[in-house]
């Protein structure tokens, strides 16, 4: 690992160039290691929130309670409709007179045509509505963003029950959000805009800049934050590891014949010498990292402050709570096509027309986030991404769109000031046929995207994106090459998973290798048949090469 040679307390030299700031001018800062030690930084460094990144999580936690006990009562006031209309202006007249003539309508055609005419009404609505998330909502409008439920006469008594049960808080703090709570951490700035075309602003060019800078060093700082942690929990892992070592040692035998004389070392005993000093030698190697990234991280740290201020003083802090939630609301709008198809239902509103999922099919929080724990236990690199050869699991953000469609996506793989530790952010539909398949369709898309920016130039050469593409390529397919990964993606997790071979000998032999089973799924499919076990027999002749 390089030396910084970034004085502590002083700005990066790129972002001092760009503020215009001279470095002899800057005040210099001297700290000691110990000033990491006081609780404010400490707490600065744990996550507390479903925004903020823990590379350390060993993976989603179990959900024990699916639904509520006890439905609320907020879909059987009577007023609900009127409540969710309130306050929205003239699209209210229109979108009202449009579904009251495709509700009143008896002839198919016009109320085909009326149907076509409520989407572009519905959406021009939901704008409205997803304006004011940012504060806060009443019930009627939010449950209108959550779930599309515009009328609660729609649905039927028992779906109506089935909505009322549905959990409303995040109680595990996971990056699974419903609309309402989408629009509201975007328009108050806690998560960025997903990623567009940058968001309008009244400002200067200078102030679009600032910002710019600002999200440049705030990426700095969570990427240097979380290596931060990963170093603290791998040093402690050395140094239990030579406690555990050195109380091994001091454990004696009595001296047969010498009463009150222990025993010479045994021969595991001084074996173990050799043991502690490598353990010794690893914790001075990782305490050495660990200071140069505690520089790091005051540094990271002190370019956002520093930025910050400056934005202060000019006065340029951009005003984006209205303006965010505009774009981001066009991005959504986007994915709930794409989740959609051209050939899916569009229709906008949540009605038992249309609605058929069985509980455990709807795209709730809970059942989204089971079966992202599912999706983990057969690949449980998914997650996964390697920064400065450290290992971080990072869980994407995990946005639930009301519509019927039946593909999930994703959007962005990361944040593009910050590829090392952000969150990649993927669609699910709520109301698909098959939920599971909808999210499989996302992460096999995330799959695709992160191993192919990860790739760069050599996406068709390199890791799983150039294997396929050659793959592909050799067996002449024709079509939409990330399609069928994503397709075959399904079929590695749903068939070959159970032993049920769906893949080309060949492809699977490459999936095998860079999207592997968990160890316990290749145990049990090795004995289920040859093929399985041949692949086995691979992993183990790769561990025992240098190549591996």
């Amino acid at each position: 690992m390089a030396q910084n040679d970034v004085l502590p307390g002083q700005l990066d030299p790129e972002i001092a160039a760009l503020l215009g700031t001279d470095q002899i001018e800057q005040e210099e800062i001297v700290y000691d290691l110990a000033d990491f030690e006081s609780d404010d930084i400490l707490d600065d460094i744990t996550p507390r929130k479903a925004e903020e990144m823990d590379i350390l999580a060993g993976g989603f936690p179990e959900i024990t309670k699916m639904v509520e006990d006890v439905p609320h009562t907020a879909f059987e006031d009577p007023n609900y409709y009127k409540n969710v209309l309130a306050g929205e202006g003239d699209i209210v007249q229109r979108l009202h007179g449009t579904l009251q003539k495709y509700l009143n309508c008896k002839d198919p055609k016009d109320k085909g045509v009326f149907r076509l005419q409520i989407i572009p009404a519905y959406w021009e609505f939901l704008a409205s509505v997803a304006r004011k998330a940012p504060e806060r909502l009443i019930d009627p409008k939010k449950f209108f963003l959550r779930f599309a439920l515009l009328h609660p006469t729609f649905l039927k008594e028992n779906d109506k029950t089935l909505f009322a049960k549905v959990i409303l808080e995040n109680t595990h703090n996971q990056p699974v959000y419903y609309l309402d709570e989408w629009f509201k951490a975007v328009g108050t700035g806690v998560i960025k805009n997903s990623a567009t075309d940058e968001v309008s602003t009244s400002k200067s060019s200078a102030s679009v800049k600032l910002q710019q800078l600002l999200e440049k060093a705030q990426g700095k700082f969570e990427g240097a934050k979380a290596l931060l942690r990963a170093k603290d929990t791998e040093k402690q892992e050395l140094e239990k590891a030579l406690v555990n070592q050195v109380s091994q040692i001091t454990v004696h035998a009595p001296l047969e014949g010498i009463p009150g004389i222990n025993a010479c070392y045994s021969e595991g005993q001084r074996r173990i010498f050799n043991e502690i000093q490598e353990l010794s030698k690893g914790l001075l190697k990782s305490d050495r990292e660990q200071e140069i990234l505690i520089r790091e991280y005051n540094q990271a740290r002190n370019d956002v402050t520093t930025i910050s201020q400056k934005m202060e003083e000019t006065g340029a802090v951009v005003e984006v709570d209205v303006g965010a939630v505009n774009v981001e609301f066009e991005t959504i709008k986007q994915m709930a096509k794409m989740t959609i198809g051209r050939q899916g239902n569009h229709f906008p509103i949540l009605t038992s027309d249309y609605f058929h999922c069985l509980p455990h099919e709807v795209g709730t929080r809970e059942n989204v986030l089971n079966i992202l724990s599912w999706i983990e236990s057969i690949d449980p690199e998914v997650f996964y991404r390697v920064h400065r050869n450290q290992v971080n699991r990072i869980a994407p953000f995990v946005i639930l769109i009301p519509t019927y469609g039946d593909m999930g996506m994703c959007w962005e793989p990361f944040d593009r000031h910050n590829r090392a530790t952000s969150r990649s952010r993927i669609a699910i539909p709520m109301y698909p046929r098959n939920l599971r398949i909808a999210a499989l369709t996302a992460v096999g898309d995330l799959r695709w995207q992160v191993a192919k920016e990860k790739a760069s130039y050599y996406w068709m050469e390199e890791g799983i994106t150039g294997n396929y593409y050659q793959w592909f390529t050799k067996n002449k397919l024709k079509g939409d090459l990330k399609d069928y990964f994503v397709q075959d993606y399904i079929n590695w997790m749903t068939r070959e998973s159970e032993g049920v071979q769906k893949l080309d000998k060949e492809l699977r032999g490459i999936f095998w290798r860079y999207m592997p089973f968990s160890q316990t799924i290749k145990e049990k499919l090795k004995t289920r048949n040859l093929v399985y076990q041949e692949l086995y027999q691979r992993d183990l002749n790769r561990s025992m090469s240098d190549g591996y």
